[in-house]
């Protein structure tokens, strides 16, 4: 078994800024940069472990016709044990990403970290949007179970699409749990950047007050039970973190979930 990050260019279904495009660059530049190194914090050193590796970005162009090519860039790495880290790109690539994933299996668990459902059914008329995948997921039950988790801007519609889908919404002012999450079906998590507290993750085009810590972000990545079969991280908008403090917060994550996705492999 094998992890494969592989970069997700696409940010042309942004709705207020774009620039997420350029994140996936900015991550590796950031997992890499001599101010940390590849330990994660269960020991796996990521430096000297092959069973991971970047399979670079996808080949599409930041358009329509480049959304249309996420989904079969996915499939070609998820062939026999190979798993998959997806680097965003704007949460539009989650839908794509996740029928790669349902094509490999039938019953599958998705994970959601973000400030906002993402549920609604367009989103200025655009049903590909990045407000929008996790509806399109939902009406094509490409997942079993869907847990939402941070949730903190859900408008009425929203709310209305999670009680038509039956997705578990945690809310921020339902933190802390009183125990795990426990996941029978394998797990995709996708984790929007927005879904920490500003303060932690300022470099971000929807930043909204009042969300996770980055601890609990790591927190919930190693104890969340179950099998972690794959994950993307999105909207990291470089342009809006000159420091680039977000996009390191993003390579502590990327570790992380490798790491936990080589212990779940087996």
């Amino acid at each position: 078994m094998k992890v494969w990050l592989l970069g997700i260019p696409y940010d042309a279904s942004s709705s207020y800024l774009r620039g997420a495009a350029e994140a996936p660059a900015r991550i590796r530049q950031a997992l890499v940069c001599a101010s940390s190194n590849l330990s994660a914090e269960d020991g796996t050193d990521l430096g000297a472990d092959g069973r991971w590796g970047d399979a670079g970005d996808a080949a599409l162009s930041n358009d329509r016709s480049g959304y249309w090519a996420v989904e079969p860039a996915c499939a070609a790495i998820l062939t026999g044990e190979h798993r998959l880290l997806a680097l965003g790109g704007d949460h539009a690539i989650t839908y794509p990403v996740v029928r790669a994933h349902a094509a490999c299996h039938p019953r599958l668990a998705v994970l959601h970290i973000d400030a906002h459902p993402d549920l609604y059914d367009a989103f200025d008329g655009d049903r590909y949007s990045h407000g929008s995948p996790f509806a399109r997921i939902c009406e094509e039950r490409l997942a079993a179970r869907m847990v939402q988790v941070g949730i903190r801007a859900a408008t009425p519609e929203q709310r209305a699409q999670a009680q038509r889908f039956g997705v578990e919404t945690i809310e921020m002012r339902q933190l802390p749990l009183s125990g795990s999450l426990k996941f029978s079906d394998p797990i995709y998590l996708s984790i929007d950047l927005d879904g920490l507290d500003p303060a932690f993750a300022p470099g971000v085009s929807h930043p909204e007050p009042g969300g996770l810590g980055v601890r609990d972000l790591l927190g919930l990545i190693q104890t969340v039970e179950g099998r972690v079969i794959g994950a993307d991280i999105v909207e990291l908008n470089p342009a809006r973190d000159p420091q680039g403090i977000t996009a390191m917060v993003a390579a502590k994550i990327v570790k992380e979930l490798i790491a936990r996705m080589l212990r779940d492999g087996g």
